[in-house]
């Protein structure tokens, strides 16, 4: 079972390690122009896992559902998903784009700053924001396409896919910025083309796996699986399952946008510190989640085959590898996490700031591992009203802790320094990641493993 295991999880790191990439190849290519670009890159990344993180359910919901249907080898079923999830896709980005001018008014109320800083970081991010939104029916294509093959216990195509669309976005924002001088707007150029590419060799993987004239093939798409597919009858538990992961991605992307909005207020020195040290949030949870992947495929396929045994095994042994990896990033934040921050700018003063709030980055592991590994055991369960109730009770808690402990401090103090400021967001973000771990944890017998139990 560690050899399957790692065979799932070891591409998925791979390719979720490149994901992250995207917006740190862009930090990094921008931070070493100004604090105000800095800014901006923050702000427009936002905005975008504003908008995209509300749409995970057409990757997460995806796998979940095709590796039960893999487990049970109803192979026309995980068609259907397939096509489902694309045609919701292409639907959403179509009015993302539709929507795009709405959209950059809206950032403007929830990303405001400080007056003092004047206009420029807005300006810088909208700039981004309006070439980027361009790439929405790529991006979301991609993470039916990605949710898919994860299901179908492949992970090794989607990380054929990211790579290929890293180097290609690394490639051409250096072109775009160091060359040609295009400043943000090459940077978003960038991101588009190389999303647009990793669709086309989406589709291609695709391709080869489905036949389409091929009459031994158990994934062999005819005109009849497509009509049904496209039926109420058979989107019904598709919209079920993702409506609940909808709800709860609703609530995640809430939090992140908050403590982006939040750190503005406090100061743009604060929000660009900030959006640096949540890239080290952001690595250990695309590291983690590649094991979360992994049980997505894993215990949908054995609940969809009807095994117990196997089931739990992949469940244990996930957490002790969820356990071991928390150990190693815990080592390796707190022994070179000063030297990361140099990686991502060379502006002293983000990186004096920085290191003030270190001991929250080594935290992170610790609090946070639990969530993200339960996160792919209950998709892969499709449990996903207790990931959506989980979800709403930290959030709740979230909000609770900043706004109680903000209000205590400017009532039993002479002020709120920008310093315990930003630390009660950051308390707040601890106590989110626990309780989305303990929550699920608790109904890990009642919800996953009675499903086999019955």
């Amino acid at each position: 079972m560690n050899k399957r295991i790692l065979g799932l999880a070891l591409p998925n790191i791979i390719t979720n390690i490149t994901v992250p990439l995207l917006g740190m190849v862009d930090m990094a290519i921008v931070g070493h122009l100004s604090g105000a670009h800095v800014s901006a890159i923050v702000v427009g990344s936002s905005i975008f896992n504003l908008i995209y993180w509300n749409f995970g359910f057409l990757r997460m919901g995806t796998s979940g559902l095709t590796a039960q249907a893999y487990g049970a080898q109803r192979w026309d079923e995980s068609l259907k998903i397939l096509i489902q999830a694309c045609s919701i896709a292409l639907v959403i980005a179509l009015l993302i784009i539709a929507l795009q001018w709405p959209f950059s008014e809206a950032a403007k109320v929830v990303f405001r700053s400080d007056p003092s800083n004047g206009p420029e970081v807005m300006d810088l991010a909208l700039t981004y924001f309006f070439v980027r939104v361009w790439a929405a029916p790529a991006t979301l294509g991609l993470y039916s396409i990605k949710g898919w093959f994860i299901g179908m216990q492949d992970s090794k195509t989607p990380m054929w896919i990211a790579i290929a669309l890293n180097c290609i976005n690394i490639v051409a924002s250096l072109i775009f910025v160091m060359l040609l001088h295009w400043d943000i707007f090459g940077v978003a150029l960038g991101t588009v083309i190389a999303n647009y590419s990793g669709l086309a060799l989406g589709i291609l993987f695709l391709r080869r796996r489905i036949r389409l004239d091929d009459n031994l093939s158990p994934l062999r798409l005819q005109p009849s699986t497509l009509k049904h597919a496209l039926r109420w009858q058979e989107m019904r538990r598709f919209f079920k399952v993702n409506g609940d992961v909808f709800l709860r991605t609703v609530c995640l992307s809430a939090v992140f946008t908050f403590i982006t909005a939040a750190s503005g207020r406090i100061s743009e020195n604060i929000r660009a510190t900030d959006g640096i040290l949540m890239m080290f949030f952001t690595l250990f949870s695309y590291i983690m989640d590649g094991f979360a992947y992994a049980g997505e495929s894993l215990v949908g396929r054995h609940i969809g085959a009807r095994q117990q045994r196997h089931l739990k095994l992949a469940v244990r042994l996930l957490l002790l590898w969820g356990m071991a990896l928390t150990v190693v990033f815990t080592g390796l934040y707190a022994a070179f996490g000063n030297q990361f921050l140099h990686i991502f700018t060379d502006q002293q003063e983000v990186i004096d700031t920085a290191g003030e709030y270190m001991f929250w980055v080594i935290a992170i592991p610790v609090c946070g591992f639990a969530a993200f590994l339960f996160d792919g055991i209950f998709i892969g369960a499709t449990a996903t009203r207790t990931m959506r109730n989980a979800m709403f009770v930290a959030t709740a808690v979230f909000f609770l802790i900043y706004f109680g402990v903000k209000h205590l401090y400017l009532h039993t103090t002479d002020g709120l320094s920008e310093h315990a400021w930003n630390n009660i967001l950051w308390q707040a973000f601890m106590a989110f990641l626990i309780l989305r771990g303990l929550l699920q944890g608790l109904r890990l017998r009642k919800d996953v493993y009675n499903q086999v139990e019955k």
